[in-house]
């Protein structure tokens, strides 16, 4: 199936200027109505001030798409539309469903379209409980055989951040700090888990993407991109809200997806929606940076 471009996105890979992919679920489920239209609109015109095209990914009527007219962009930021992992993609493209797209969907449908380059804001990983639940997001394997480089400030400090990295680990993604030696844990700028790897600039991500293909290998490339210290989640703060939202998730005997939209609304909360705020920052740098590698990739 072909996936419908844009044709600013078009015109861009055909000339072979820079693109940046980017997802839809953060407008759809991870920003209040009706702010997440503006937050949408303020990403894509990050990348456009630079010079790099953004491609806004999403399902409507069942049509794959990457980059969205200003029409589109607003469905998807006022309709109540479903979240889509990889595996529900046959589903909806079958029933002409419309949806936004989570990390591991909007990365198969930037490959499919050509685009190298993601910016997200956290990627999914494995879950606390796991080894009981066997909860872990499809951001994982899909990136195993997806050759798109994501840029992500990590994962967030609800899921299991060791096992996580050890299954990145297991599923051969490299993984390259950006200007950092340890994983960001998405509010906080590190996790305190050290990182083999680590890249100065976004020249060197390109390098190493150009190095994966001459190797013929298929999987994909994160990018773990700290948010600077002094915008990060004050630490006491994010402990707070973590311990407590746990222990709420707990009586409220939540488990499978429900916990983890449950967590981040209970954060949100507590924390009086800073974290809400962290988050817009995170989404804005990660978007620069992805900016960086692909204009370098286009450059080479």
């Amino acid at each position: 199936m072909k996936v419908e471009c844009s044709a600013e996105v078009a015109g861009a890979l055909a000339e072979g200027r820079p693109v940046v992919a980017l997802e839809s679920t953060i407008i759809s489920h991870g920003l209040p109505r009706p702010d997440n239209l503006a937050a949408a609109q303020e990403f894509e015109q990050i990348l456009r001030d630079v010079g790099v095209v953004p491609a806004t990914v999403a399902v409507l009527d069942g049509r794959l798409k990457a980059g969205l007219t200003p029409a589109e962009l607003e469905r998807i930021a006022t309709e109540d539309i479903v979240k889509l992992s990889v595996r529900d993609l046959p589903i909806v493209t079958a029933r002409g469903v419309s949806g936004a797209t989570t990390v591991a969907a909007t990365s198969f449908i930037a490959d499919r379209a050509g685009i190298r380059v993601f910016a997200t804001g956290g990627l999914g990983g494995v879950h606390r409980g796991a080894a009981e639940s066997f909860d872990e997001s499809a951001d994982l394997t899909v990136l195993a055989h997806v050759p798109i480089t994501v840029v992500s400030a990590g994962v967030k400090s609800i899921l299991d951040i060791p096992a996580t990295l050890e299954r990145l680990e297991t599923l051969s993604v490299p993984v390259l700090g950006y200007r950092t030696e340890e994983f960001p844990s998405f509010w906080l700028s590190s996790s305190g888990h050290a990182l083999d790897w680590n890249v100065p600039d976004a020249a060197a991500v390109a390098a190493v993407m150009a190095a994966r293909d001459a190797l013929e290998q298929r999987s994909g490339i994160l990018v773990a991109n700290p948010l600077p210290v002094d915008q990060q989640l004050d630490p006491q703060i994010h402990d707070d809200a973590l311990a407590e939202a746990l222990r709420r998730a707990d009586d409220e005997g939540l488990s499978g997806k429900d916990v983890t939209p449950f967590l981040l609304q209970t954060i949100v909360d507590i924390t009086g929606g800073e974290s809400l705020r962290v988050n817009l920052d995170i989404a804005r740098n990660n978007i620069r940076v992805a900016a960086e590698i692909a204009t370098a990739w286009a450059a080479r």
